[in-house]
């Protein structure tokens, strides 16, 4: 394959095909004539990909720009935009997966103007085998490849484990646990959350004599020497894994809820051995020694409502019980510490490269126009309608010089079930604002790429906002991503943002398309998935 993506001023770009169907053409731009199509599949590992390319046309492409918005001493004048790589970019096996479509993709990201790509970085991958035995080599392919598109890329290092990809934790960290149950969380019913380690073994030596701190800060420094000529120039953002899906919070919701229904409270998770110690020493401590033997008894199981029992009614819940204030606020205390320690070693680690660092805070919005807030009790924010919990957080991350992460930009209230009495614009706008009050910037993620309803319209809107959000990340690229169905929506959405303007009158017909395509069909890439 000879592609030369800026050559001579001229873009080579044409048809896309995914397995053996094809579809339609979308224009990007003025001058810059391109078409894609891609097939609909629904995994990347059973398609086949051909591209061809034909020169066109093009002017230079330019940053993504948000008119109107005033420029930060430390960002570009605008909203920078990412789209997240496949989170199964690197196999298990520790090998490069769809290398050819990804970089075909990374070349129409360019083409749109998108700054760059959020690559995941599996903990699980890197050190598999065992403890400080490091394998880089896949994601060096895939930085590589990144910069060679002329796009930057955002790190995200994640110590947890994804069921969905069957990427789990390292397989010597598995088998310690097998001996060792109390590193993972427990919930009430002794059912245990094995996609991260326990919060509370983070300065225990439960990792063949070292802690999961210090282990994790090794990874860093290996990270960093590994991909040193790539900080601060290639590599602009590294993120940190805080907890399940890399978020701050406890697995108190890891049981998925269908479209269309309520979701429930979710689950306190203080019931592994080494959660209920450090409970138990604070109510000794405190002069409670009963309150420690155990969290909430009559608090609801994950799919019920807040109303099933009594901690979270509205009224005459025990949440607002001494007992209840007692236990909320342990429970709290021990995830702000757990983000603090993570967040101190990843800033002190990258604090003299070229780096920004950001940790990711969720969205925890079902409930929330309920008294208690009951998702984000269980969730590890003691954030209720008489208390803002979101301020020891902000203060955590201002702290330690890091910007935040808030997925659900493309959320709106209008679109939530009435039952689940849920407001994800109230909740970004309570965060944003104590965000602002401690100095700490953020940056935004959409919820899932499948896309909530006028969920393009709801970024923009938060993107044009007074919200101070310089970054945004798009998740996630993969077949659904370039299908017909969702691509020129999002080509759409980032014309919105930036400078070029389509024009309807250049865009390509039918037979000029077609003709292009056998014309072309020399240049033609075809691979298969990995």
């Amino acid at each position: 394959m000879e592609v030369s993506l800026f050559q001579s001023s001229q873009v080579k770009i044409g048809r896309a095909e995914l397995g053996n169907r094809e579809f339609g053409f979308c224009k990007l731009s003025g001058d810059l004539r391109t078409q894609i199509s891609f097939g609909r599949k629904t995994s990347w590992k059973n398609g086949r990909v051909q591209f061809t390319l034909r020169a066109v046309q093009s002017e230079s492409i330019r940053p993504v720009k948000v008119p109107g918005r005033v420029k930060r001493s430390n960002s570009n004048d605008g909203v920078r935009l990412l789209v997240g790589l496949p989170l199964d970019a690197v196999s298990d096996c520790n090998s490069v997966n769809h290398a050819r479509a990804i970089a075909a993709g990374l070349k129409a990201l360019k083409l749109l103007g998108v700054t760059g790509v959020e690559l995941p970085v599996w903990w699980g991958v890197v050190e598999k085998d065992a403890m400080g035995k490091y394998e880089w080599s896949a994601y060096h392919s895939l930085v590589e490849m990144v910069q060679k598109a002329g796009l930057e890329v955002h790190v995200s290092l994640c110590f947890h484990a994804s069921n969905q990809l069957k990427i789990s934790l390292p397989d010597w960290v598995s088998s310690l646990g097998e001996s060792q149950p109390g590193i993972f969380f427990k919930d009430r019913s002794g059912q245990q959350y094995k996609e991260c380690l326990s919060l509370a073994v983070d300065e225990l030596p439960v990792l063949n004599g070292k802690t999961p701190i210090h282990v994790y800060r090794d990874f860093c420094e290996s990270f960093k020497a590994s991909f040193s000529p790539f900080l601060g120039s290639t590599i602009t953002g590294i993120s940190v894994s805080l907890g399940p899906d890399g978020e701050l919070r406890y697995p108190s919701h890891h049981q998925s809820v269908k479209r269309g229904k309520i979701p429930g409270v979710g689950e306190f998770q203080c019931f592994d051995e080494n959660m209920l110690s450090g409970l138990k020493q604070h109510a000794e401590a405190t002069g409670n020694p009963l309150w420690g033997l155990g969290g909430p008894h009559d608090a609801p199981s994950y799919d019920q409502s807040p109303y099933s029992n009594a901690f979270f009614k509205d009224h005459g819940g025990s949440w607002e019980s001494p007992y209840g204030d007692f236990f909320l606020s342990w429970y709290s205390n021990q995830l702000i510490s757990h983000g603090d320690r993570i967040l101190s070693l990843a800033s002190s680690t990258f604090g003299e490269t070229e780096v920004t660092v950001y940790g990711k805070v969720p969205l925890m919005y079902s409930w929330y126009k309920t008294r208690s807030h009951p998702s984000e009790l269980t969730s590890g924010f003691y954030n209720t309608s008489s208390r803002d919990g979101y301020e020891a957080v902000a203060d955590m991350f201002g702290r330690n010089s890091c910007k935040m992460i808030l997925p659900g930009l493309d959320l709106s209230d209008v679109h939530q079930l009435h039952e689940s009495h849920s407001s994800p614009e109230s909740l970004l706008s309570q965060i944003i604002m104590v965000c602002r009050k401690h100095r700490v910037e953020i940056s935004g993620q959409n919820s899932s790429v499948s896309g909530a309803p006028g969920g393009f319209q709801q970024i923009k809107k938060n993107l044009l906002g007074e919200n101070g959000i310089d970054l945004f990340t798009y998740q996630r690229m993969g077949a659904y991503f370039f299908s017909p169905e969702h691509f020129p929506s999002f080509a759409g959405f980032v014309r919105s943002l930036n400078q070029l303007e389509l024009q309807s009158d250049d865009l390509p017909g039918e037979d000029e398309a077609t003709e292009s395509i056998h014309s072309n069909s020399e240049a033609g890439i075809h691979m298969q998935a990995a």
